[in-house]
């Protein structure tokens, strides 16, 4: 058994049986410098690890003052990205102390350059690839997931990240991104989530071309054979983990809300782009009417462009101002 140290200071007791450079190598049970000295001797650590036992203020200085030293954006989310790959526990810590520093790293902006970069910072695999190629083994996929008991997949196909478009298989920083945040702020434990990148080609001409990347090396499938995969997927998650929350995120407008309507109803599922983007907007324009004494019946909003998220907004626009007395042709 060992002590691990939450990030909320909760320590809590987990019986492993990992022993050595193995225990080393799990970023999930990694205590780093941290392991007492009984620890040390129970696990065969000894040797292993620099004989000072550091305290968790000395672990966050340490690291902290790593961060600081980089020099770029893109710098720091491979460090931190790293940090994560082998000591998840300090790693949320970390973001825990500097949450409003870091959070825009690890995510929205600078996720979106490292899923630019993602063939050329490949440090270590993280969730779970499932390429087109592997249609039909989609269940043996899922089941080489790390932990059979997951609350929450983040899925993409890659092709609609943030505002910079198609950029296939390095879409999985986002479902990584994302679920950090999941982890983060709402507290879920990191070995119960599943990144999971569904790779259906790219018509990113760069990629294709590019000779590092990574991803499946043809142009994106779509029609019938992207909707039987995405089926066979669906089927395959609601076999594997009946009780897990599904999150689309990043899907081109096209897929985004026939996906969300067609599979809402079979399993809990939700897009973020659509819903949840649109619920914090609306929370936002409502806090706003609240400040200035008006309601949001009374305000005409404009919409640039008519993608996912907008979409999404304006639809739960509608539906506030239709709460407030309008009919659905008023409130549009």
């Amino acid at each position: 058994m060992t002590s691990i140290v939450a990030a909320d200071g909760q320590e809590e007791i987990v019986e492993i049986s990992l022993t050595g450079q193995p225990l080393l190598e799990n970023p999930l049970l990694n205590k780093g410098s941290a392991f007492s000295e009984e620890e040390r001797r129970e696990f065969g650590l000894l040797g292993l690890v620099p004989p000072h036992i550091s305290t968790t203020e000395e672990q966050l200085s340490r690291t902290y003052g790593s961060y600081k030293q980089k020099q770029t954006d893109l710098e720091r989310y491979i460090y931190l990205v790293s940090l994560q790959d082998r000591n998840e526990t300090l790693f949320y810590r970390l973001l825990q102390e500097h949450i409003t520093e870091m959070m825009p790293v690890i995510y929205t902006p600078v996720v979106g350059e490292g899923c630019r970069q993602y063939s050329r910072i490949y440090r270590r695999p993280r969730g779970l690839y499932i390429s087109y190629t592997q249609r039909n083994e989609i269940g043996t996929v899922l089941g080489n997931a790390p932990n059979r008991a997951t609350d929450v997949i983040v899925v993409t196909d890659g092709e609609r990240i943030l505002g910079l478009g198609d950029l296939g298989v390095g879409g999985m920083g986002i479902p990584v991104g994302k679920l950090s945040l999941y982890t983060l702020c709402a507290g879920i434990p990191p070995s119960r989530t599943l990144p999971v990148i569904l790779d259906v080609g790219t018509d990113n001409d760069e990629l294709l071309r590019d000779p590092l990347y990574l991803g499946w090396r043809h142009e994106r499938v779509r029609g019938q054979e992207y909707d039987d995969f995405i089926e066979a997927f669906v089927d395959a998650v609601i076999e594997k983990f009946p009780n897990v929350l599904l999150q689309w995120e990043d899907f081109a407008r096209q897929n985004a809300t026939r996906l969300l309507e067609r599979y809402r109803d079979r399993l809990c599922t939700f897009n973020d782009d659509i819903q949840g983007t649109g619920a914090v907007t609306l929370a936002g324009l409502l806090a706003a009417m609240d400040v200035t004494g008006s309601k949001i019946s009374r305000q005409q909003i404009v919409m640039l462009g008519a993608g996912s998220s907008a979409t999404g907004i304006s639809d739960q626009i509608v539906s506030a101002m239709m709460s407030e007395g309008f009919t659905q042709q008023e409130a549009r």
